[in-house]
């Protein structure tokens, strides 16, 4: 990935550089404040990032070596490397490097390196090994190097060297911690809280297109299992999910087809597509005993993520549109909405974006929930309510004014923009996704844990209705 890693002061020269192929010249670095400067003055650059004056991109070749840095207070951190590699990653990896040495020195500008290079050289060793990176973690990186990096150990001399009867040698010896060496580098040992407790958030975010005859036409299902775990020792946890899921999820994860084996059930598959394990899940437990087993990190964590395509889901609002236009002067928009879900299940914050004509003027609103606004700046109608529970519908009408006469036609083209909504929903999701249980077992500490479930259903950015 990187062949040299440079810091450098804000006039581009070295401070510090850690080289792990020495494939590229000390001339190179020399000439990064000229190549920078060259290319903060070029007008394509500029016109085609966005960027502001005096601004260039974060990489560039010359004479076949990239350069890739990132900019922090009064320094520049620079990778350069002759091969063709992924630029997001090495800039990733910088990112990493400058988080972890304000770990260390909590800030990183010139005078705190070289008052630390010895750590910092250190750090650079342990964080990447020739051009790849190792460990980014933080908390591993603690455990692993401190101020003082060595511990003495006192040891007998070998039997086969000469020595003075009951003498002893000493020899500097690197003690890796249990987080380096251990299978389970994402949590430190003799962690201990004072309220054992988990909190598990099954979260789905809904893609939803619905023509103006309330017919679904496309929809997709974002979710995300987050976990908030406080708890003591080293648990191990169980979560078990509804078997149709579960089915569903191996079936994507080796490459079978989904529908096969719901067919054979005769029930509706689930289609679960890109399913992504946090690193502490045990994936050979989820084939063999349809469950997922893990010891999870400390504190927050993304235990899972998924997509999923329903095309038998139904739209969870009904919309009737209807415009009247009154002599090209005067609109009169209305717009019913109908919570199409159970009714012990209700949606909170939910806010539909009804467009209207650029020009209008002293709008008149009539509705029995909420509350709407006009949005002049994105041209819509912004009707708000706080609650609707399912099965119960309620209505708008706004009158607009157009201060010019305009056609029809102009009239017609801001119904092609569908109607936006934005909602949440607790209590419920979508894509058939069920948690049967959630265990906790820590068999050396066997204290009492409190294990919560939540379900949430909210709108992704393009739940939208067509009108027209």
């Amino acid at each position: 990935m990187a062949s040299v890693v440079y810091f450098l002061d804000s006039r581009g020269r070295p401070l510090l550089h850690r080289d792990y192929k020495w494939d590229i010249p000390i001339s190179a670095v020399e000439k990064f404040p000229i190549l920078l400067l060259k290319n903060s003055k070029s007008s394509n650059v500029e016109a085609d990032s966005g960027l502001d004056d005096g601004a260039t991109a974060p990489v560039f070749n010359d004479d076949g070596i990239n350069y890739i840095y990132l900019t922090h207070k009064n320094l520049y951190i620079l990778a350069m490397t002759r091969e063709d590699t992924n630029v997001f990653a090495v800039l990733c990896y910088l990112h990493s490097l400058v988080r972890v040495l304000e770990g260390y020195m909590k800030s990183l500008e010139e005078e705190s390196i070289r008052d630390n290079f010895s750590i910092i050289y250190e750090l650079l060793d342990e964080m990447m090994d020739f051009g790849v990176p190792q460990i980014t973690d933080q908390k591993i990186l603690k455990e692993y190097i401190t101020q003082e990096s060595f511990t003495l150990k006192t040891m007998l001399k070998p039997s086969g060297s000469k020595k003075r009867p009951g003498a002893t040698t000493v020899f500097k010896q690197r003690i890796a911690p249990i987080a380096v060496t251990n299978a389970i580098s994402w949590r430190s040992p003799g962690i201990k809280h004072n309220k054992n407790e988990a909190y598990l958030d099954v979260v789905e975010s809904i893609d939803m297109l619905v023509n103006s005859r309330n017919q679904l036409l496309s929809s997709e299902i974002h979710g995300t299992i987050q976990l908030k775990s406080f708890l003591s020792g080293m648990p191990e946890l169980v979560l078990g999910l509804n078997e149709r899921f579960m089915n569903s999820c191996i079936d994507s994860i080796k490459g079978n087809d989904m529908n096969s084996r719901a067919k054979i059930a005769g029930k509706k598959p689930i289609e679960v597509e890109d399913v992504k394990f946090h690193q502490c899940v045990r994936l050979g437990k989820i084939e063999a005993d349809k469950m997922t087993s893990f010891i999870p990190p400390d504190g927050e964590c993304t235990l899972m993520t998924y997509r999923v395509h329903s095309p038998s889901l139904k739209p969870l609002f009904l919309i009737d549109y209807k415009m009247r236009n009154h002599s090209n002067t005067r609109l009169e928009i209305m717009v019913k909405i109908k919570a199409n879900f159970k009714p012990r299940i209700s949606a909170r914050k939910l806010q539909i974006r009804i467009p209207v004509p650029r020009d209008i003027d002293s709008p008149k609103y009539h509705y029995n929930k909420g509350n709407l606004k006009y949005l002049p700046n994105e041209s819509v109608v912004l009707w708000k309510i706080h609650k609707i529970d399912g099965g119960k519908e309620y209505v708008m009408v706004a009158e607009l004014m157009l201060p010019t006469v305009t056609d029809d036609t102009d009239l017609e083209k801001f119904k092609k923009i569908p109607l936006n909504l934005r909602f949440e929903m607790q209590g419920f999701v979508t894509s058939g996704l069920q948690v049967k249980y959630l265990k906790i077992r820590e068999p050396k500490l066997n204290y009492q844990s409190y294990p919560y479930v939540r379900y949430i259903t909210k709108s992704s950015d393009h739940y939208d209705v067509r009108v027209k």
